[in-house]
């Protein structure tokens, strides 16, 4: 295994934990929970699946870096709301979309990888143009809008319970 592949398979795992701890923190907010433990690992796999995006070659600005530049924004109003103002007022439902943004964003980028490494799904959308994988990102942006809107609704600071 040369270095770069070692390398790529870290920043993948690192990505499917922050999507996979991702949904359980999206679950907590939805059921008003804030599964602190779950919620450190995704905000951090997060943020170091963003900052390792940077260390693959290149040689022009892609537009994975302007999305992981996003990612990072998010992320750093999600830490913000979360740790320095605690939540309090309207940091919660900042906290809540920053951090679904956030999630949305990895998992944008998962369906663009599957389109890509896939056979059969590149088959399907070879540019990623077709409709087949804008039908992916259109259901993915529709679930994640509805998350995000009954998580934003229902995660109470005031009734919050650390799990």
């Amino acid at each position: 295994m040369t270095l770069l592949s070692a390398f790529t398979l870290f920043h993948v795992i690192l990505s499917l934990i922050g999507i996979f701890s991702g949904l359980i923190v999206v679950y907590g907010f939805i059921t008003s929970r804030r599964l602190e433990g779950w919620t450190s690992i995704f905000l951090w796999s997060t943020v170091l699946t963003s900052v390792t995006g940077y260390f693959f070659p290149f040689h022009k600005l892609l537009p994975s870096h302007i999305l992981g530049a996003m990612s990072l924004v998010v992320l750093a109003i999600a830490i913000y709301a979360r740790n320095s103002r605690k939540l309090a007022g309207g940091w919660r439902r900042t906290y809540v979309i920053a951090s679904e943004l956030a999630l949305y964003f990895n998992v944008f980028v998962l369906i663009v990888q599957l389109f890509a490494k896939i056979p059969a799904l590149h088959a399907l959308a070879p540019t990623q143009s077709e409709t087949p994988f804008k039908a992916a990102q259109l259901v993915a942006l529709l679930a994640f809008l509805l998350l995000g809107f009954v998580a934003a609704r229902n995660f109470r600071a005031e009734q919050l319970s650390a799990a």
